[in-house]
């Protein structure tokens, strides 16, 4: 079987866990796929298009996702409705994918985490736009917590634009009031090296059933922990990481995974990235 290239874009891109998780995947799915780091900036592109365009697949990180639309053929439904690309599929044509939302959406759905009811999403970022949408798309009551009122309104104009049905309000994080069936935070606040941090009061989080935490380092951050202290269910990012990376080899090869496999993967990548940090 020939081998195929494929790679993860971004600038700057350092330590990343893309290279680890996916070459997992195609050793799982027995496919013979090379999978390296390239620093590329938007400004780049033009010049670079050209090398992206000779492998099979790519990913797409910060600062690209927006930038990299215009040098694709199509793309898809969801892509399309975030504006965002963090996955291509190179053939005939270039076709663009967002996977994060699907990622996020199997990670809770493997942690037996309903997503309905009241959520709260903290943040006003690029991950809890991801979050808000899907939250509205699954007609979800959605309470968008933060700091910057300014952001948080234009982030939700913008929601009710793409989506008029969506039930969203905004509170500061520091008047968090009501009970949620999931807390989603979308901050980097728990991230390493501020590992003592948590984005909500012990007070706001005791009134959630269900918690989700897009951070990955640590592995568990004070809020995945003090939640569970609470008796709710919570799980942190890093499932999030890798079944985002699962959703990619799905539309690069039509991959099937077994659930031990990826819940294995999942664990073996958070002992990767101790060693690295």
């Amino acid at each position: 079987m020939k081998k195929r290239n494929f790679a993860v874009i971004g600038h700057p891109i350092g330590h990343t866990m893309s290279p680890f998780i996916h070459k997992r995947l195609f050793e799982l799915a027995h496919e013979n796929g090379d999978y390296t780091v390239l620093d590329i900036s938007p400004d780049e592109l033009p010049v670079k298009i050209h090398t992206l365009n000779e492998l099979a697949g790519y990913n797409i990180t910060i600062p690209n996702k927006q930038a990299i639309i215009p040098y694709l053929d199509r793309l898809d439904r969801k892509a399309a409705l975030y504006g965002s690309v963090n996955t291509v599929k190179n053939g005939e044509v270039q076709e663009g994918f967002t996977t994060d939302p699907d990622g996020f959406l199997k990670a809770l759905e493997y942690a037996n985490i309903a997503f309905s009811g009241n959520i709260c999403i903290i943040g006003c970022g690029g991950a809890a736009r991801t979050f808000l949408y899907e939250a509205a798309l699954a007609g979800c009551h959605v309470t968008l917590a933060a700091r910057d009122m300014n952001k948080a309104n234009s982030l939700v104009q913008e929601a009710v634009g793409k989506i008029p049905l969506a039930d969203i309000k905004t509170s500061l994080i520091s008047e968090l009031d009501g009970e949620f069936d999931l807390l989603a935070n979308a901050t980097p606040v728990g991230m390493y090296p501020n590992i003592d941090n948590m984005p909500v009061s012990e007070k706001a989080l005791s009134r959630c059933k269900n918690v989700f935490d897009a951070v990955y380092n640590p592995l568990e951050t004070v809020l995945i922990r003090k939640a569970k202290a609470n008796g709710s269910n919570a799980v942190g990012g890093m499932s999030m990481l890798v079944w985002q990376a699962v959703v990619a080899h799905e539309i690069w090869d039509g991959s099937v995974y077994n659930i031990h496999d990826i819940d294995q993967l999942i664990e073996d990548s958070s002992t990767k990235l101790k060693k690295i940090f």
